[in-house]
């Protein structure tokens, strides 16, 4: 009976979607200047990486992207980015859309980053040292979640965690 049960809920359960992210502007592992931030002693351009991805189940009501530091000295990491409500027809963010002044898709909804800002901030980890980022988009079963741009990242995060369908990540580094 057991082996039945099993069985039933193998056949009865969703193929998982074989889903992609690539971040057409890093060539080789490190995130491009054009991506770091523009203040704490960094001198980048602040913009928001161009990322593209695939493969998303056929349930997907839309997306999640996030950009998280596990390095950041904080005892909790650092969310640099946080943007949701990303109808399902997108696929692609093009750089500069999720920085001050750029323009996103319509429906994209930033939450709080650790600057406190509703935007994309770049990496500026401290001196002498190199961290990694990690870049996440995440195929959500509902077409908005229950928040507003007053949300923080990591309220986000327990969404994307808790009811992803599927993700996919890129990490790269930086330091200075």
């Amino acid at each position: 009976m057991l082996r039945l049960v099993a069985a039933s809920l193998l056949i009865a359960a969703p193929a998982l979607a074989d889903m992609k992210l690539t971040m057409p502007g890093v060539t080789d592992g490190t995130l491009p200047l054009a991506q770091v931030l523009k203040g704490f002693g960094c001198e980048g351009q602040n913009l928001s990486p161009e990322l593209v991805w695939s493969g998303a189940p056929t349930e997907t009501k839309s997306f999640i992207v996030t950009a998280f530091d596990p390095d950041a000295p904080t005892g909790s990491g650092f969310w640099h980015w946080s943007a949701f409500n990303i109808p399902a027809t997108v696929g692609r963010l093009d750089e500069a859309s999720a920085s001050s002044g750029g323009t996103p898709p319509e429906g994209m909804i930033h939450a709080r980053n650790d600057f406190s800002q509703t935007q994309y901030d770049g990496a500026c980890p401290p001196p002498g040292s190199t961290h990694r980022y990690v870049f996440t988009v995440y195929a959500m079963p509902l077409a908005t979640l229950p928040l507003d741009s007053t949300a923080s990242a990591a309220m986000v995060g327990f969404f994307a965690q808790t009811g992803a369908l599927a993700h996919a990540s890129v990490t790269v580094t930086y330091g200075h």
